[in-house]
């Protein structure tokens, strides 16, 4: 397969070209805290940097402790003074020391590093170059600036910081599965995460080690959650005891054979140290026809990665408080994919709103006038240098459809997913027909007598079904509020209104093989409270439509959606992306949220009954001007024949 690669095909005949092949030194039979190799012929001129032995000392500055550079992108430790700055200010590839002076002293101080440059072919000593140092004042002022800047990033974050939760023990102490990361298209590597499953091998981090620096090992995948993974070193067999997981999109992890490439040491785990005497045999023993990554992996998250909405970027939003129109926001975060719009009109940046680059709440600048939606024009317009409208091309196209023979006509009535309670598949009405295949959509029984909460779907959305696909599906509907013929019959209720069901045949009827199964874990939008990603099961499939439970919260608070929803992720997108995720809430926090802003709390929002807090509906004259259609289009009569979706009764 293009994705995977066969190590075989790595593995030439010779077997000095096997061993290197794998990242294994010639001269060494096995692998240990005292033969260790560490560092690419690539690096500065003034680093050979040598096997470290256990008796170095620890990095110490002051009487203070450091760890080893700990691998983030701001900060890094010298491995010989123990000077703490930013890493780019660091000297060489690996930015492991802060001076030339620093390196040169680390190099010498190993007896062992003439050895390693005979056993790796290369000449025992090399030439240094002559760098200018950076004073020490500079790179204390950097790093205090570092600091302040974390700071300032911690307290403008617009989710709720939570403790760290741990997918890998969630899943294995519930025994549950992920759902696989080609179930989300939208998401990074959605489309080219190819053949990653378990019996895959990789190369990770060697955690199991005394060793002062970074050493590698070969990893096989035992299971697979979205983006996880749980990892067993190779030679543990069927030993459990070390497995670990690890997301397989981070920098650190790597297909077979870039140590070889990179010339980083591979060493075994200290545990199973002495289980064998050849490590080079079991390896090429193990690996031969085993499966990969493929050499681009690393290369491709990094491609998946980058999101083309920039900051500044004004785009046409539907307005959080009245959903029959949209308004005017700036991108003002992206965050994998998810932009963080402040509304135009907003002075302090607090008034906000979530949502996918993907979105189907999002449009380009014009397209509310384009279609005779609703909009409200900005009465404040900020000038901020750098402001520049989307380019259309950066949004969610939908199907051309054709409005011109059989097609949605107003007052047809259908069901719909409430917007308001996302819980309840409600009995709805089409209020009226706008161009380019959109319609407004109105819950019977609860709407405002200015339209100010109908809301906008496409006639090809999976979120509005025909009449009796909830009976035929076995999916409670939301009745109108007020109506007292139970239970809900549509027959009747089309005879006692003098209306007439949408035609099924107008309706999205296809059904993607998406890949969910019922009990699978992911990560999911409370679309109630759209800045918050949240630990999630599919906890039933009806067809294309999914039922997402926030694990720790009663059914109450489900939502259906859509298989190819652009808020539902795989697990570890949030560690991916820097977002943060909200774990399953306790008792303790469902009992609280009557006091706490709310988490997942959708006091607000109703069941089968609208409440008026939510839309802050305005009554004053005033305001019903903005909710004026566009006519032309939008404007076609209620007429011709219906049909719907369930037996007629005599």
């Amino acid at each position: 397969m293009e994705d995977t690669r066969d190590l075989a095909e790595r593995t030439p005949r010779s077997e000095r070209k096997r061993r290197d092949s794998f990242g294994m030194f010639d001269g060494y039979d096995s692998c240990s805290d005292e033969s260790t190799s560490s560092s690419s012929s690539e690096d500065s001129e003034d680093e050979v940097v040598p096997s470290i032995p256990v008796s170095l000392p620890i990095i110490k500055n002051n009487g203070q402790v450091y760890t080893y550079p700990d691998g983030k992108a701001g900060m890094a430790t010298c491995e010989m003074c123990g000077m703490v700055g930013v890493r780019d200010a660091f000297y060489s590839k690996t930015k492991r020391f802060c001076s030339v002076s620093c390196s040169r002293s680390y190099s010498s101080n190993s007896k062992k590093a003439s050895i390693l440059a005979r056993l790796q072919g290369k000449p025992p000593t090399k030439k240094a170059k002559v760098l200018q140092k950076q004073p020490l004042m500079a790179k204390l002022a950097a790093y205090a600036q570092y600091q302040a800047s974390q700071q300032n990033q911690a307290k403008s974050k617009a989710v709720v910081p939570t403790e760290s939760f741990d997918w890998g023990q969630y899943i294995c102490s519930n025994n549950t599965a992920g759902a696989p990361v080609s179930c989300f298209k939208h998401a990074p590597m959605g489309t080219c995460w190819g053949d990653v499953a378990e019996g895959v091998r990789i190369e990770v981090i060697n955690s199991d080690t005394s060793l002062p620096t970074k050493v590698y090992w070969i990893a096989e995948i035992i299971k697979l959650a979205g983006f996880k993974a749980l990892l067993r070193y190779e030679g543990f067999d069927s030993d459990s005891s070390k497995d670990f997981w690890r997301n397989l999109c981070v920098p650190e992890v790597h297909p077979v054979g870039w140590c070889a490439s990179s010339g980083k040491p591979l060493v075994p785990p200290k545990s199973i140290q002495h289980k064998y005497s050849n490590w080079k045999v079991f390896l090429v023993k193990r690996l031969t026809g085993a499966k990969t990554l493929p050499p681009d992996f690393n290369a491709k998250v990094h491609e998946n990665m980058q999101f083309p909405f920039k900051k500044l970027m004004r785009v046409e939003v539907v307005d959080k408080n009245y959903l029959c129109r949209t308004r005017v926001a700036l991108v003002e975060q992206v965050i994998g994919g998810r932009l963080r719009l402040v509304y135009e009109e907003s002075q302090d940046g607090s008034d906000d709103f979530w949502c996918h680059m993907y979105s189907p709440l999002i449009h380009s600048i014009g397209w509310s006038r384009s279609i005779g939606h609703r909009f409200k024009r900005s009465d404040i317009t900020r000038k901020i240098e750098g402001k520049m409208d989307a380019p259309a091309p950066l949004f969610q196209k939908v199907k051309d459809v054709d409005q011109s023979g059989d097609w949605f006509r107003d007052g047809m009535k259908l069901e719909a997913i409430d917007p308001l309670n996302l819980s309840a598949i409600c009995v709805a009405t089409v209020r009226k027909v706008l161009a380019d295949g959109y319609l407004m959509i109105g819950i019977d029984g609860s709407e405002a007598v200015d339209g100010s909460d109908w809301f906008c779907y496409h006639g090809t959305s999976p979120s509005i079904f025909p009449a009796g696909f909830c009976e035929i599906n076995d999916i409670e509907l939301t009745p109108p509020r007020g109506y007292t013929k139970l239970p809900f019959k549509w027959f009747d209720y089309l005879r006692e209104t003098g209306s007439i069901a949408a035609p099924v045949k107008l309706f999205n009827k296809d059904v993607p093989n998406h890949g969910f199964r019922q009990g699978m874990k992911l990560e999911a939008v409370d679309l109630m409270e759209p800045r918050l990603v949240c630990v999630a099961t599919v906890t039933r499939i009806v067809h294309r439509l999914l039922r997402i439970h926030f694990d720790g919260w009663e059914d109450e608070y489900d939502q259906w959606v859509d298989c190819e929803s652009p808020d539902l992720y795989p697990v570890g997108w949030c560690q991916l992306t820097g977002y943060q995720l909200q774990p399953p809430a306790s008792q303790s926090n469902r009992d609280m949220s009557q006091s706490v802003p709310k988490q997942k709390k959708k006091a607000q929002q109703y069941k089968g009954q609208k409440k008026k807090s939510l839309l802050r509906m305005k009554e004053e004259a005033a305001e019903v001007d903005e909710f004026t259609f566009s006519q032309g289009t939008s404007d076609q009569e209620s007429n011709g024949s219906g049909s719907y979706y369930i037996k007629q009764e005599p």
